[in-house]
C-alpha cells in the first residue's frame, strides 16, 4: 500500500486541517509522517524460501517411501522439489501477511522505531522555538504507529500517555479507515498537550508544515 493510494486529496486536506485545529489550542507543532514500509525485510523472503524447500523435499521423500514414485537417481528428484519449493516459498513471501509473519513483530518494532527517529530528523521536528515539536509516525506495511515528542513535550507528557492514541490509529488502519483514525488521533494529541499545559503563546506562529509528510522506502 502506497501513501497516495491510501490517502485521497480530501483525506490529506482533512489531516492538515486537523493539525491546524489542534495547534490553535497548544504551542505543540504536530507533524504527520507516513512511510509505506520501514524495511524490505529480505530475511523474510529467505526464511520462506528455506521453509518451502524443506517442506517440498520432505513431501517428495514421503511420496517416494509410500508409493515408490519417481524412479531414477534420488539426487535428481530430491533436488527438483527443493528448488521448486524454494522458489514458491520466496514468491509467497511477497504476500504482505506472510512477510509480516516471517519478519517477526520484534524486528518490525525495531525498524519502525529507527524509521521514526530518522523521520523526526528529516522533518526537522526539533526546529521549533520552544522544542515543542511532535511527530506522529505511521508505518503502513508494519501497521505500526509511533509518537515522538521533542524535549519540550517530553518534559510535560510521559511517553506512555501516547499509547491510547497510538492504539486508536492502529485500530483504524486495520479497519481500513486510516485517514479518519489519524484525524481523531491528532485531535486527541491536541487535547493531551493542552491538558498538560503545553499552551499556545500570544505570539505563536506555525513553525512546521501541517500536511502529511511522506517518503519512499
Amino acid at each position: 500500500m502506497t501513501v497516495d493510494k491510501l490517502f485521497t486529496s480530501a483525506d490529506r486536506q482533512a489531516i492538515a486541517a486537523a493539525v491546524t485545529e489542534a495547534e490553535k489550542r497548544t504551542s505543540g507543532e504536530i507533524v504527520v509522517s507516513v512511510l509505506p514500509a520501514c524495511d524490505e525485510y529480505a530475511h523474510a523472503h529467505w526464511k520462506s524460501a528455506t521453509l518451502g524447500s524443506l517442506l517440498a523435499v520432505l513431501g517428495a521423500a514421503a511420496l517416494h517411501d509410500v508409493g515408490g514414485y519417481w524412479g531414477g537417481p534420488m539426487g535428481f528428484w530430491m533436488a527438483l522439489p527443493a528448488a521448486g519449493g524454494a522458489a514458491l516459498g520466496y514468491l509467497l513471501a511477497r504476500w504482505p501477511a506472510i512477510r509480516r509473519f516471517l519478519a517477526t513483530p520484534e524486528v518490525m518494532a525495531r525498524r519502525v522505531h529507527t524509521g521514526a527517529a530518522h523521520a523526526f530528523l528529516d522533518a526537522e521536528v526539533f526546529r521549533t522555538r520552544e522544542r515543542t515539536g511532535i511527530l506522529i509516525f505511521v508505518a503502513l506495511f508494519e501497521r505500526r504507529v509511533e509518537v515522538l515528542g521533542d524535549s519540550g513535550i517530553r518534559a510535560k507528557v510521559a511517553q506512555e500517555e501516547w499509547e491510547g492514541i497510538v492504539a486508536g490509529v492502529v485500530k483504524g488502519m486495520r479497519e481500513g479507515r486510516a485517514a479518519a483514525a489519524l484525524v481523531e488521533g491528532i485531535r486527541l494529541c491536541g487535547e493531551l498537550l493542552e491538558r498538560h499545559g503545553v499552551l499556545r503563546r500570544p505570539d505563536d506562529v506555525n513553525e512546521l508544515p501541517d500536511g502529511v509528510q511522506s517518503e519512499k522506502p
